[in-house]
């Protein structure tokens, strides 16, 4: 059996190295973070501890709910009906509905009809490649028509990509409108959002345990250097060798910690396009509304939507409090990455309160914000012909990042289905099935 080196303790990386635990290889995971989870890592923020950003289960998420299974976690996992708002025009509108749909005033019958008509479509459309070729707005504004595009597609998308809308490729709304859509039971009927109870950070503490009992290595606090052909350099000056190492960093950076890679690919990788987030966590004393999400169309607005956690889980388990995220999605050179929280949170509560009379800025028990420059990347036209292959030039070094998930949405579900889809590329040898794990091992970890 091989002996893999891992960069990345995320959630791709961990669910990589369990696999190949099961198959027999001894496997290192490498984190340059004090604590496992990527951008599913848990904080604490106050007295609470919860996720650093914002994550739900969808019923269809099936890889994210086999994984929790094979964790003995998929019976905590709790299901609720979530609310949906919409603050448009200054007015703060419940669009939960099919009734609330119809109702929505900033839309007339016409508008509402080609709306609900172009989201059944992309439902439909089971191979979106044809859709890369196609910018965004170009294809909204043919099925959903200017007024639509104007009020409702251009500052959503404006919300998410910025001025990157305009070369990003109609499969990026395609990959939004099939998950969004699998998370209502038929149309735009009511959305079931699912949680595990202690959150991200239960999940990731039975995972640590279970891949610590398999005799995987975890290493945090293990800043990598450089990737080279057998060996992993840290920052501390430390060599470790490998017969395999896989770097799961985002492209971008993944390009800087190999650079024995050929000037074709460093190119490559230097050239998939990303964006960042800025997300503000704030825990408050009493809740904003009922709404779990609330999508911002006004631009004068400093974040790009609210997510009141405490809509979806049981404040009991914020201790009575409310948890609420802010997020501004920006590109990874944008100038918020510099300004200090203080000056971020002097915009994004007025604005709060703006939003909802009812807020004042003495409700704040907590806030914490987080910075992450490359989180997913861009669907840019023709995406799938320039998306880096796992394989490199580097004998026995793979990269599986982010940019692997083509035509899909960054999420936890997204992610495990590329980890087990690179073990074809990183795993050529014959072991135990991907699948398979004793369950007398998990009856251990619970003893």
């Amino acid at each position: 059996m091989a002996k893999y080196g891992i960069v990345g303790g995320g959630m791709l990386g961990l669910t990589l190295a369990w696999r190949l635990r099961q198959r027999g290889h001894h496997v290192t995971v490498l984190e340059a973070a004090p604590d496992v989870g990527g951008l599913a890592a848990a904080w604490q923020i106050g007295p609470v501890t919860w996720d650093r950003h914002y994550h739900v289960c969808l019923l269809s998420d099936s890889h994210l709910r086999r994984f929790l299974h094979e964790l003995g976690l998929e019976n905590d996992c709790v299901w609720r009906r979530t609310k949906t708002g919409f603050y448009t025009d200054g007015q703060l509108y419940s669009l939960s509905n099919s009734w609330e749909f119809l109702r929505f005033p900033p839309l007339r019958l016409i508008d509402k009809i080609r709306l609900a008509a172009t989201i059944l479509h992309a439902s439909r459309i089971r191979n979106p490649r044809s859709l890369e070729q196609i910018p965004v707005e170009e294809w909204l504004r043919r099925w959903s028509g200017p007024r639509t595009f104007e009020k409702i597609w251009l500052p959503l998308l404006r919300a998410k990509l910025g001025n990157s809308y305009q070369q990003t490729s109609a499969a990026f709304i395609w990959a939004t409108i099939a998950r969004m859509y699998a998370a209502r039971r038929s149309g735009l009927k009511e959305e079931m959002f699912g949680y595990v109870r202690g959150g991200y950070a239960r999940i990731l503490e039975r995972l640590g345990e279970t891949l610590r009992h398999l005799g995987v290595n975890i290493e945090t606090n293990a800043a990598v250097r450089r990737v080279d052909s057998g060996s992993i350099h840290l920052a501390d000056g430390q060599q470790k060798d490998f017969d395999r190492i896989i770097v799961t960093a985002a492209a971008p950076i993944a390009a800087v910690l190999c650079p024995q890679l050929s000037e074709a690919e460093r190119h490559a990788l230097q050239s998939v396009r990303y964006q960042g987030i800025i997300c503000a966590s704030l825990l408050l004393r009493r809740s904003l509304g009922p709404f779990y999400v609330t999508n911002i169309t006004d631009s004068w607005v400093p974040f790009t939507g609210v997510i009141e956690m405490s809509a979806l889980v049981d404040p009991s388990d914020f201790g009575g409090y409310a948890l609420v995220y802010l997020p501004k999605y920006v590109p990874p050179d944008d100038e918020l990455f510099t300004e200090s929280d203080e000056a971020i949170l002097e915009r994004f509560i007025p604005a709060l309160e703006r939003i909802y009379p009812q807020f004042r800025p003495k409700d704040v028990v907590a806030a914490r914000l987080s910075r992450v420059r490359y989180v997913f990347a861009l669907s840019t036209p023709g995406y799938s012909d320039r998306v880096p292959p796992m394989t490199t030039s580097l004998p026995g070094v793979f990269l599986v990042n982010s940019s692997h998930i083509v035509h899909g949405t960054l999420n936890v579900n997204e992610t495990i289905q590329l980890a087990d889809r690179a073990l074809a590329v990183v795993d050529t040898t014959v072991g135990t099935p991907p699948w398979r794990t004793s369950s007398s091992s998990h009856r251990e970890l619970r003893s």
